[in-house]
C-alpha cells in the first residue's frame, strides 16, 4: 500500500515553521495548495523540470531560511542534471521532496521511469546529496519529516504515493501576483 499524497504533504507542512516552499507542476502544485496557501509558498505554473533549480537559488538568496521544494517523480527527472548542480553549490538550508506515484501522472498517467525501478533516492545520494531516504508507509513519515525540515541539506527525500485523482486546488495562474506576494512574504520590496 502507498502513501496517500495530499496526506503526506498536510502533515509535512503542517510543521514547516518559517520554511519557504517551491512547488513543481501540477498535483504538487494543487497539494501545497490544499494544505493551505501562504505567502511563503511559490507555485511554479508549467516551469516543468525547474523546481529544484528554482529552489536552489532560493535557498542561495536566503540562506537563513529553509528551503523546501515539493515535486513529481517525471518533474524531477525532466531536470536531472539540477541534483549535481545542487551538489555542487551545497546548499545546507535545501531539502527536495519527490512525491513518487510512479507515472506521467500530468500527461495521461503513463508509467514512469520509477515503475521500472529507478531509485531517485539512490539517484540523488549518487549524485552526492548529504542524506536521502525513501517513505513508503505511514511509519516511516516522522524520518521523512525530520529529513525534510530539520537534517543539513542538500538532502531529498521520497514518498512512494498513490496514483490518484484528488480534486484540484488552483491557487492563482498570474505569474506576476504570485512573485510580488512572495516577494511580500520575504519582506523582499519589488522592483
Amino acid at each position: 500500500m502507498r502513501l496517500n499524497r495530499r496526506q503526506v504533504v498536510r502533515e509535512l507542512l503542517e510543521q514547516r515553521g518559517e520554511a519557504l516552499v517551491v512547488t513543481g507542476l501540477g498535483a504538487s502544485t494543487y497539494d501545497v495548495f490544499a494544505a493551505g496557501d501562504v505567502d511563503a509558498n511559490f507555485y511554479l505554473w508549467g516551469a516543468m523540470g525547474g523546481a529544484t533549480m528554482v529552489g536552489l537559488g532560493l535557498a542561495m538568496a536566503q540562506p537563513g531560511r529553509r528551503v523546501v521544494v515539493v515535486t513529481g517523480d517525471g518533474e524531477l527527472l525532466m531536470g536531472a542534471g539540477a541534483l549535481t548542480v545542487v551538489v555542487d553549490q551545497r546548499p545546507a538550508n535545501l531539502a527536495v521532496l519527490v512525491l513518487d506515484n510512479e507515472a506521467f501522472g500530468e500527461t495521461g498517467r503513463q508509467a514512469g521511469l520509477t515503475s521500472r525501478g529507478l531509485d531517485l533516492a539512490h539517484l540523488a545520494a549518487g549524485a552526492g546529496f548529504r542524506a536521502t531516504y525513501t517513505a513508503r508507509s505511514e511509519d516511516d513519515l516522522g524520518e521523512l519529516t525530520n529529513l525534510i525540515l530539520r537534517q543539513h541539506g542538500p538532502v531529498l527525500g521520497v514518498a512512494k504515493v498513490e496514483l490518484s485523482e484528488d480534486p484540484v486546488a488552483l491557487p492563482t495562474r498570474d505569474g506576476p501576483v504570485l512573485t510580488h506576494r512572495f516577494r511580500e512574504g520575504l519582506s523582499l520590496q519589488a522592483e
